[in-house]
């Protein structure tokens, strides 16, 4: 099945929350589903925010986004304030990710660290894309072997939040996201899940801590 055709099937989008306090609301969006509408992506998760209200009168909205085919931890504001609070703690590089992925082969090792700036670029032919470039910005992941294989399951944590930066720290690894429409072979639905993240949401508190099941649809 192509990537670009692949769809996530029909949700009860409440049963797919990991967790959910007064403020802040994680979710398991499901690979396929743009956060946001746009040209390219007219259905889209916003359309169906008022699933997961939960007895409030607002809509959550996200306080961050996903590439439209990874699946996995979304972190929703359930209130203005909460939205404000969770955006600057996403800014600040102070939410801790991790991310499963399958790729096309397997490293050398069993854990090391990409350290590669990235830059945007455009062109009339092929629109844009992230490339490793000097000229870019700082961009830092680490990675862990889980299982190895002809495909093999890689943990990639990122230090820096930098547009498509797994995707192309991967590939500039040698071992493009297996299913990656841009940075990979593009066949079969990408398999890049955000496995968990972690909140510092309260000051001195405890952070939220939640974990996505991996996709049905992955090997």
């Amino acid at each position: 099945m192509s990537d670009r055709r692949y769809r996530p099937p029909v949700n009860d989008y409440a049963r797919r929350i990991v967790l959910i306090d007064a403020h802040v609301l994680i979710l398991d969006k499901p690979a396929g589903l743009a956060v946001h509408p746009g040209p390219a992506t007219p259905h889209s998760l916003e359309a169906h925010l008022i699933q997961l209200r939960e007895g409030f009168v607002r809509s959550p909205q996200p306080a961050h986004r996903l590439d439209r085919d990874t699946s996995g931890c979304l972190v929703l504001g359930r209130h203005p304030k909460a939205l404000k609070r969770l955006t600057a703690l996403f800014a600040a590089g102070d939410v801790a990710k991790t991310y499963w992925a399958i790729v096309d082969g397997a490293p050398d090792g069993d854990a090391g660290e990409i350290d590669a700036p990235l830059l945007k670029v455009s062109t009339a032919a092929d629109g844009w894309r992230m490339v490793v470039d000097p000229a870019g910005k700082a961009a830092v992941t680490r990675w862990r072997m889980l299982e190895r294989g002809p495909r093999s399951l890689v943990e990639f944590v990122p230090a820096t939040g930098r547009t498509h930066q797994i995707r192309v720290h991967a590939a500039h690894l040698g071992l493009p996201i297996a299913g990656d429409p841009v940075y990979g072979s593009g066949a079969g639905p990408m398999l890049l899940h955000a496995r968990r993240v972690v909140v510092p949401y309260a000051a001195g508190g405890p952070p939220l801590d939640a974990t996505a099941p991996l996709p049905a649809h992955w090997p």
